[in-house]
């Protein structure tokens, strides 16, 4: 089953309470997030998309995973 929006928004709040978060895709498959959160200040960027991942809870796991791709930036607030 695809997930919207919201459903993907409300995974990444639930580990980044203060990050300025977007979530775009209407398709519910291919969808692209953008995080922005102080946590990520000092991690190079695949440690921050291991993060941002890891909060997605396995929603990206194997080809039955939920979400298929995700396209992500993430960055430490300027």
């Amino acid at each position: 089953m695809p997930m919207q929006a919201h459903e993907i928004e409300e995974l990444l709040r639930q580990s980044f309470p203060d990050a300025e978060i977007q979530v775009g895709g209407s398709d519910g498959v291919h969808m692209s997030a953008m995080v922005v959160d102080e946590s990520f200040r000092g991690k190079n960027r695949v440690q921050q998309q291991r993060a941002v991942y890891a909060a997605l809870k396995g929603k990206m796991d194997g080809p039955d995973g939920e979400l298929h791709a995700l396209a992500l930036t993430t960055k430490a607030p300027e």
